[in-house]
């Protein structure tokens, strides 16, 4: 078994078990009659029977007479109380074996052990619901984007397995690279914490184009977890967590080939195969490529709307399981990928056909691995000791076409500009090396658990920006290197009371060679109110150390000058908030309902102004007496009004604003109301399937490059605005027996965003800027595609 994560499966193994694991107070009333303690297992194994069911036959028959019972936990062991009437003889049953009476010694407090042998094996049932997105039993405010979900759309990469989801807002960096980020709380995705089956992954120097590296059919669910989160993954997640659970050796298909294609001439190959070696081994290979080489322009402004791009990607898991307790798992990953933007005429041939015209070009080589070994004690399943190692290799190189200009000032006369073409280089390497060593137990009884572990992770950082010019700032840009070692102890105390209330507090302490001691403490508390009522609150601390470069690449694209402060502090967080989620029926069929509220306050940030001085991207913490602030409240329903035919509609209010030069101004392009609306249909047995989904955007703040930002320390000042606006994509799938074959289209509406990128006919002028992208670029897409399965 794998080390228990989380507390889902701690109270899976309490409600399972709600019988057997009496409190302490039973033992007070029943102190002249002992109960009868025990464990049950299959015969010639000794493995655990969870779940098999215990009660009293009385040695004289009475109809008036309560049958007492008791249920075997996740361990197999029970705890059963003694009826007042005389009973010697105890049945054992367990679903698939055979039944057996036990004689129990009337006196003393006999510890009972019981081998029941397999009778008749039932055959094959198939049960088919759809799991609730918002879990019931987990402290955090969890919520799951399932396989099923995940073909709601193409769901290409990481980045479009959102676009069926409320809480998670997706945006295009800029208009050149066609990077995209996510936004969790209305914070950058920089703040949410990225892991691949509870590890963090995708970090640092990634960040820009990380929702591109994992392939949509490479994924079995997404946790979207809001809040800091358990201590236990680490110090980084400020606004919360984002959890990718990749296909699973042993019980992911066979075989599994999907394909893709759209009309802008982009296609996607992939391909899964898994097996079963021997009941303790299997492995499974994941497969994916993409590429576009069709220049597109469809609005006209010289500039391609998506940069040309090939990708080659794999990862592949071994896992053995002993059977025994010992858990082992293996992974190892590799990524190239290459882009190419800018101007319709741009071919990359050399230095000098960046200065003919305006191109981009990036290139990834990547890296990963992993070892996860895990020990279970069989007697006590709720006891593990795990050992995690993993380890990351990461390189970026980036070019980017770049002008300014320089002014000859004359005595009597206006200054002459002068054009300069050049080249702006960012390139970066990211050597992460991150081992874990966690342990966890109950103390008495599981409703009082505990994990404990230390930590270590390793970080080297190169990066290098040039921009061909000499600045009249004393910054050092050229070079930004560092190298954290941070061993860190943490621990986290989970209570259950097995009826309606689950505490989980953490604590870690980290000493950081850069900037000394850190300590996270972290909270979450889950209440149920009522019966189909469920009350959150989480509060915590985050802590991150900021690449600013990498976290405004987009920003590159762009005539900005980067003024970078050369003594960045720490980013620091406290995140506090809460959910109600109620349960109910409506229409005869259930539905859910939640509502939650968070509030990041910063107490540093690394701060990248644009509205200040508008050709300079000013990049330094949080001036002293400024603030830096996220609020985030979201309403959400989901129903199923009639047999087939699922809704979820959600509004969410963002308030995020920083203090901009002694002015507290709402942060660029992150839109204060957002709205959305998703239908999806399945006729019997899946055969047809049908989905759409609007999601409607407010109004975002804009810092264009050529704005006259008039303001400072009492002046008023109101940023541009884009305009609101709505985007449809919908999709069709046929089912058949192994075989899916889908049509679908994005921005049905063919809406555009007018004029994203500004002076794109002067691309090497001052007032050049792709990255104030906030609508669509290439208007309507259609695609079409088909998923080949063997289970």
């Amino acid at each position: 078994m794998k080390p228990i994560r989380g507390a889902f499966p701690l109270l899976f193994a309490f409600l399972t078990g709600a019988f057997a694991l009496r409190p302490q107070w039973v033992r007070a009333q029943t102190a002249t009659i002992a109960p009868v303690r025990g464990e049950i297992t299959e015969a010639g194994k000794a493995t655990p029977l969870p779940g098999a069911l215990l009660r009293w036959l009385p040695d004289a028959p009475d109809a008036n007479a309560p049958v007492i019972t008791a249920t075997a936990d996740a361990g197999g062991h029970f705890v059963i109380t003694r009826p007042a009437r005389a009973a010697s003889r105890l049945v054992v049953q367990a679903l698939g074996y055979r039944p057996d009476t036990v004689a129990v010694a009337a006196t003393g407090a006999p510890y009972l052990r019981v081998a029941l042998r397999p009778g008749q094996e039932l055959g094959e049932v198939t049960v088919t619901a759809r799991t609730l997105s918002y879990s019931a039993l987990t402290p955090a405010n969890v919520q799951v984007i399932s396989s099923r979900d995940l073909t709601k759309s193409a769901c290409c990469n990481l980045a479009e397995s959102f676009e069926t989801n409320a809480s998670v807002e997706v945006t295009t960096s800029d208009a050149v690279s066609g990077a995209k980020q996510i936004q969790l709380l209305g914070l950058d995705g920089s703040y949410s914490l990225l892991t691949v089956d509870n590890q963090p992954a995708l970090r640092g120097l990634a960040a820009p184009y990380r929702l591109g590296y994992l392939a949509g059919p490479w994924i079995d669910n997404i946790e979207i977890i809001k809040g800091t989160g358990s201590v236990v993954n680490g110090y980084e997640a400020i606004s919360g967590q984002v959890n990718v659970k990749l296909k699973e050796p042993e019980k992911t298909d066979q075989l599994l080939f999907n394909a893709y294609a759209n009309d802008l001439g982009k296609f996607d190959v992939n391909l899964n195969t898994s097996a079963r070696l021997s009941p303790k081994w299997s492995t499974v290979l994941l497969l994916h490529s993409d590429h576009l080489g069709n220049r597109v322009d469809r609005n006209q402004d010289g500039f391609l709307d998506l940069p040309l791009a090939t990708q080659f990607n794999a990862f592949n898991k071994w896992k053995y399981q002993s059977g025994h307790g010992v858990v082992s798992e293996v992974g190892l990953g590799a990524l190239r990928e290459t882009r190419q933007g800018g101007q319709m005429g741009f071919r990359d041939g050399g230095e000098a056909a960046y200065l003919a015209n305006y191109g981009t070009t990036q290139a990834t080589t990547r890296y990963t691995g992993y070892a996860k070994t895990s020990y279970t004690w069989p007697s006590r399943p709720y006891q593990s000791l795990g050992l995690l190692l993993s380890g990351t290799s990461h390189d970026f190189t980036s070019r980017y076409s770049y002008g300014y200009d320089t002014y000859d000032y004359e005595p009597n006369l206006p200054p002459v500009a002068t054009t300069t073409r050049t080249l702006r280089d960012y390139d970066g390497t990211q050597r992460t090396g991150l081992g874990t060593l966690l342990f966890q137990s109950a103390i008495g009884n599981t409703a009082h658990v505990y994990r404990a572990g230390l930590s270590f992770l390793y970080d080297d950082y190169r990066e290098r920006l040039t921009a061909g010019r000499t600045y009249l700032f004393d910054a050092p840009l050229e070079n930004f290197a560092r190298r954290e070692l941070v061993p860190g102890a943490f621990a986290e105390y989970t209570y259950q009371n097995s009826r309606n209330l689950t505490v989980v507090a953490g604590l870690r302490a980290d000493r950081h060679n850069l900037f000394g001691w850190q300590v996270t403490p972290r909270l979450n508390l889950k209440y149920d109110a009522a019966k189909n009522t469920v009350l959150r609150l989480a509060a915590g601390r985050g802590f991150r150390v900021a690449n600013p470069i990498a976290d405004n690449a987009a920003l590159l694209a762009s005539a900005r000058q980067f003024n970078i402060s050369p003594a960045l502090r720490p980013e620091r967080a406290w995140n506090l908030g809460g959910s109600a989620t109620q349960y109910f029926s409506a229409l005869g069929r259930p539905a859910t309902l939640v509502v939650d509220y968070y509030h990041t306050e910063f107490d540093n940030q690394v701060v990248a102004d644009t509205y200040t001085a508008p050709r300079y991207v000013l990049i330094d913490n949080l001036a002293p007496g400024g603030r830096s602030f996220a609020r985030s409240l979201q309403a959400e329903l989901q129903l199923e009004p009639l047999k087939g035919l699922q809704v979820k509609g959600a509004y969410k209010y963002l308030d995020v604003r920083t203090t901009y030069d002694g002015v507290l101004l709402p942060k660029p392009l992150t839109p204060k109301h957002r709205g959305f609306l998703n239908l999806g249909y399945a006729s019997a047995f899946d055969k047809w399937r049908a989905d759409a989904t609007v999601q409607w955007f407010g109004q975002r703040p804009m810092a264009h490059i050529s704005s006259t930002h008039a303001h400072g320390a009492g002046q008023e000042y109101s940023p541009e605005v884009s305009p609101r606006y709505a985007l449809l994509n919908a999709q069709l799938t046929r089912g058949f027996k192994r075989l899916d074959v889908y049509a679908g289209v994005e921005n049905l509406t063919n809406y555009r965003q007018d004029n994203p990128i500004d002076s794109a006919a002067n691309p090497f002028g001052p007032n050049f800027d792709a990255a104030m992208s906030w609508g669509p670029v290439y208007g309507r897409l259609t695609y079409l595609g088909l998923r080949y399965r063997i289970e």
